[in-house]
């Protein structure tokens, strides 16, 4: 039977590796990577992209980062 503690703790399992696979990508893409970090972000900007997807992506990043790490704390404690 499904239980809050038990859906936390896959839900932090879940974010630790997603996370953990967003930083590896990340460093791998930098390593590889043609261009440096200033020219990809301008081809972002120039895509002109509307604010609702802006805040969409901002929240798909920070949302797992707040969660695992407020919820580690909650394990420690």
């Amino acid at each position: 039977r499904w239980s809050l503690p038990m859906a936390m703790s896959i839900t932090h399992r879940g974010t630790g590796v997603a996370l953990s696979m967003g930083v590896s990508l990340f460093g791998l893409a930098a390593l590889l990577l043609p261009e440096q970090f200033p020219h990809y972000l301008a081809l972002v900007k120039s895509l002109s992209l509307g604010p609702a997807l802006i805040y969409s992506a901002k929240f798909a990043l920070a949302f797992p980062l707040s969660y695992h790490t407020w919820n580690g704390i909650r394990h420690l404690v």
